[in-house]
Parts: C-alpha cells; sequence; structure tokens
C-alpha cells in the first residue's frame, strides 16, 4: 500500500491562433502537427479544450503528473517553448496550473 506519496498535476493551458487555417480540416491539420510533436518528447496529456468550432482559434491543454513541481514547471515551460516555435500557430495566451 502506498503512503505519504507526494503527487502533482500540472496543466498547460495554451491560447492558439492559426492564421492560415480556411477551414476546421486545415485547424486539424495543425492541432495534430503540434500533438505529434509534443507526444514523442514530453510525458503529457493532450486535449483541445475550447473553440472546436471556429477554424483560426483553439485551446490545448496538456496534463502532467509527477512528485516534484518544479520539474514538471521546468517541463511544461519546455512543451510551451516548443509550441511557440510552431510555424503554423500562434502563442495568443497561456497559462500553467498546479492541483
Amino acid at each position: 500500500m502506498m503512503s505519504d506519496v507526494t503527487t502533482h498535476i500540472g496543466i498547460l493551458f495554451v491560447d492558439l491562433f492559426i492564421p492560415t487555417a480556411q477551414s476546421l480540416k486545415n485547424k486539424r491539420a495543425v492541432l495534430k502537427s503540434i500533438k505529434d510533436r509534443v507526444r514523442p518528447r514530453f510525458n503529457v496529456s493532450v486535449a483541445e479544450l475550447d473553440h472546436r468550432d471556429k477554424w483560426q482559434t483553439a485551446t490545448l491543454g496538456f496534463g502532467m503528473i509527477g512528485g516534484d513541481q518544479r520539474y514538471l514547471n521546468r517541463e511544461l515551460e519546455n512543451l510551451l517553448s516548443l509550441i511557440r516555435s510552431h510555424y503554423a500557430a500562434d502563442v495568443c495566451d497561456h497559462r500553467i496550473e498546479f492541483y
């Protein structure tokens, strides 16, 4: 039985603007590209959280769990940097929360 285990959940919320998207299909392709770049480098869960029916905007949520909050924060910041480097999407806003 596990006891006295400290667990932290870190969530990165990212609001994106996708200027090249002219349809939901274009938007989905950009989001898929981001997800495909993120998953091999970071052990995260990812979901589209808002603006599902809009062509050029999206809100993605990335979740991580671990025992060290500083490590999670550093990894989520690195993940944000990777998303910022994506040529087809601009980060409009972001926030990191811990639980």
